[in-house]
């Protein structure tokens, strides 16, 4: 839960520009359909020069 906690602030802190120029999130929204019925998920990727982290969950 602290790993989890520190990586959030760590983002918004990134997200914000308080370490130099803000980083701008890019958004997915996937949803299929399926013999197994109706998925989803959702994600997020943060990019800034070479160094890119995403971070998503399937519903």
């Amino acid at each position: 839960m602290k790993r989890l906690f520190a990586v959030v602030m760590l983002a918004g802190l990134a997200g914000c520009g308080a370490d130099g120029e803000p980083i701008r999130p890019k958004a997915q929204a996937n949803v299929g359909v399926g013999s197994n019925g109706v998925t989803g998920s959702v994600g997020t990727t943060l990019t800034r020069g070479n160094v890119s982290f995403g971070l998503g969950i399937g519903l």
